[in-house]
């Protein structure tokens, strides 16, 4: 990953001869500082549309234009970095046309922070190194380049009120990551509801799923328990788990009353 930790230093040493810190870059080019830094540390791909982007604005003179050829063979010739057991979720989440998520206790890892990625992987039991816990946040924050591409996925997210109570990593980075949920909610393609703990009952008390439809593909669900992968792709299977989301997400708040109930939970921290 040489190219990519390379262009990361052009980053930063650019972005800081403009005097601009790694939030005011980010909102100038509408990427969160989590994904700024990340690049700049070599650990997420910058894509050839954000150098395009960042070339002007960190007054580069096509210097970041120049190594998008480099940085596009790097990112053909990199291998996947997830375990082997993930390796067909990933290959499928990346080109999905379609990404629908149901989580009972986690925020989903396409919509962790940096931060709380980190936090989660450092209480990992048993214990893993710490190399090992920055590449396994590198692989995350990878996974969410699928915000990313063009033409957008249709990306729905039903998440139990549960998932925004628990603070990860302590207040400073469960803040953070709740603010990261409203940045998300914000893109055109992506829809944030919340199941309140208040509701009595819904017609999936079994557990967390991901529902995927994959590019020319039929819809399939993929379950994981225990780090214990299961993709289901019979058709009938795959419909009664499509059904008991579309009936969540009737039950749930609305985006709009989600987004302003995450907002209320930020202020209160």
């Amino acid at each position: 990953m040489g190219v990519f930790a390379m262009v990361g230093r052009q980053l930063k040493l650019l972005r800081e001869r403009a005097g601009l810190s790694q939030p005011e870059f980010g909102a100038l080019v509408r990427y969160g500082p989590d994904q700024i830094s990340a690049m700049e540390r070599g650990v997420r791909t910058p894509r050839p549309d954000f150098l395009v982007k960042a070339d002007p604005i960190l007054n580069a003179n096509g210097l970041l234009i120049a190594v998008i050829p480099e940085v596009e063979d790097a990112m053909r010739r990199a291998r996947t970095r997830h375990p082997d057991w993930y390796r067909g979720q990933a290959e499928m989440e990346r080109e999905a046309v379609e990404l629908h998520f149901y989580a009972t206790h986690a925020v989903p890892g396409l919509l962790q922070t940096e931060a709380h990625a980190r936090a989660l992987f450092a209480k990992h039991r048993p214990f893993l190194s710490e190399e090992t816990i920055e590449k396994r946040v590198a692989d995350r924050l990878s996974r969410q380049q699928v915000f990313e591409r063009w033409p957008a996925p249709i990306v729905s997210y039903v998440l139990e009120e549960a998932v925004l109570d628990r603070p990860v990593g302590g207040p400073r980075i469960h803040a953070d990551q709740l603010r990261h949920l409203l940045t998300i909610g914000d893109r055109q393609n992506v829809e944030i509801q919340v199941m309140p703990t208040e509701v009595e009952e819904h017609p999936n008390l079994d557990g967390a799923f991901n529902l995927l439809v994959p590019k020319g593909h039929e819809q399939v669900a993929y379950l994981e328990v225990q780090g214990h992968p299961q993709l289901i792709i019979h058709r009938e299977d795959v419909r009664k788990i499509a059904d008991r989301y579309g009936i969540m997400r009737a039950m749930a708040l609305t985006p709009k009353e989600s987004r302003a109930l995450i907002a209320e939970k930020v202020g209160k921290l």
